[in-house]
């Protein structure tokens, strides 16, 4: 199954820097609606769901916070990124009391864009996960309790799981079929993504796969570069 791309709403009044960014980040496998002005795209905005907002700040018909202000009122969660070729102290202090997320001066490093944006959609979904309150899981023949850190198979007598073993399954359950991105692991459970923790999720991962052998359904499959798939065949 392919991960869907993540959506962006990109509104910039400059044609030529507005298309050469789209272009820019649909190269980088995002999904990108480009609008041309604060009106145009708080339209676009209420006619599709979005992942991430980037805004110019100084466009005709409706600025930039203007903007801002009305896509909060609708949507409280998805992130905003300013674009501003002003430096002023009072106008990045205005972004934030708007909802900002963050702030990029022009020009800028098309990059550290593409680095902010990674971080602030991976920050916004371990929000999401760590506001879950689901603690029970079926995988299988198998019952995950995460509350008591339980693993029983087809109603056996349980296994306890270590915290870390614990906290890595429940994310993959909560991911169940699905992608996990190894960057969400290790700053929900090692809260740090380095060398050395990755290493050491791969030795968790590893311990999983053996409490998970015993059905022969379930498993964890490593994508290459982006993270981890508990997969449940039917």
């Amino acid at each position: 199954m392919e991960e869907q791309k993540k959506r962006i709403l990109l509104v910039e009044d400059d044609p030529n820097f507005g298309t050469v960014l789209k272009d820019y980040l649909i190269m980088n496998d995002y999904e990108v609606t480009h609008a041309k002005n604060g009106m145009e795209g708080f339209e676009k905005f209420k006619k599709d769901d979005f992942d991430l907002c980037i805004l110019d700040v100084m466009m005709p018909y409706k600025d930039g916070f203007t903007l801002a202000k009305e896509i909060r009122d609708k949507n409280s969660d998805v992130p905003i990124v300013f674009l501003t070729a002003k430096t002023m102290k009072e106008d990045v202090l205005k972004g934030y009391k708007v909802g900002a997320d963050d702030y990029l001066n022009k020009p800028f490093d098309s990059e550290v864009l593409l680095m902010k944006i990674k971080a602030i959609m991976q920050r916004k979904a371990t929000e999401s996960i760590s506001d879950s309150k689901q603690f029970q899981f079926k995988i299988g023949k198998f019952d995950l309790n995460s509350k008591l850190r339980f693993l029983s198979f087809d109603g056996g007598e349980p296994v306890k799981l270590s915290p870390k073993e614990n906290e890595l399954l429940r994310l993959l359950a909560l991911h169940e079929n699905d992608l996990m991105p190894r960057e969400l692991a290790l700053t929900k459970i090692w809260r740090d993504d380095n060398y050395f923790t990755s290493r050491s999720m791969d030795v968790y991962i590893a311990k999983l796969r053996k409490y998970l052998k015993p059905d022969d359904k379930v498993e964890i499959l490593n994508i290459h570069g982006e993270g981890f798939r508990l997969v449940v065949n039917e």
